[in-house]
This record gives C-alpha cells, structure tokens and sequence, in this order.
C-alpha cells in the first residue's frame, strides 16, 4: 500500500512522517526504514529503525535508479513492513511531472513485496489530483 503526505514545503509533512516513523517501530514485527535525503532527521528517529541518506547513494540519480535503489533496500532485508521517503522531489530528479510513474512503481512493489510506503510530497493535493483520488492521503 502507498500513503500520501501532502503540502507545501514547511507545513510539518517531514515532522509528521518522524512522528508516524516513531510510531510505527513501537508496533512493527518487521523492519522500517525511513529514507531522506541527508543526515538531518538521524536523532530524532528512533535507532530501532534504518535510516537511509540518500546523498550517500547519489547514483541514484533518476527515478528508475531510484527503484532499482529501492529494491536493492527490500532485497537485503525479506523482514521489512514500511518504507518511509521524506521530500520525494528531492530525490532522484523526481519531480511532479514524472511523480505518478514513480508512485506507480512503488504500488507495485508493495503488492509485489509486501510492503507498505509512505511519501513525503511537497505539493497540494489539486496539483497530483490523480495520485491524491487513487492512494491514501495521510494529512
């Protein structure tokens, strides 16, 4: 399943999604991992869960790469439940013109993979109308 964080930049999306974070390691029996973009966020997530800087994994540099970086993710850990990615259109030269490809991808390997996404987007829901009516929009 993939869940959706919306609105523009500074309205507390990343603070909500450490809190959700936070949350979801208390009661997961499997692994989370929570991917941003530096090293920023590190103390205020939980140690029980892998923190990924993608800037340290900057040849993942388009959105392909960045699924095939995803998978690499999943293929090393069979026990992961959530994968959480802060600031999407950070990562990756993703932007809103290539992002419902990207969430696209993800659906299909949470199906595939069992396991669950959720998203950081800086945008407002009229803007990614297709991706907010189609997946779960957490805010």
């Amino acid at each position: 399943m993939v869940k959706l964080m919306l609105g523009r930049k500074g309205s507390g999306k990343t603070k909500m999604m450490i809190d959700l974070a936070n949350d979801t390691v208390q009661t997961s029996k499997g692994s989370i991992v929570f991917i941003n973009n530096d090293k920023s966020l590190t103390q205020e997530l939980s140690y029980r869960m892998r923190v990924v800087c993608a800037e340290d994994y900057q040849y993942a540099g388009t959105a392909d790469e960045f699924t095939g970086f995803i998978l690499g993710i999943i293929s090393s850990d069979h026990d992961i439940e959530t994968i959480f990615i802060d600031s999407i259109t950070k990562h990756a030269n993703i932007s809103i013109n290539n992002l419902q490809g990207f969430v696209e991808s993800l659906d299909k390997l949470s199906k595939l993979h069992e396991v669950d996404f959720v998203v950081s987007i800086s945008a407002e829901a009229n803007e990614v109308d297709d991706l907010a009516n189609k997946y779960e929009v957490l805010n």
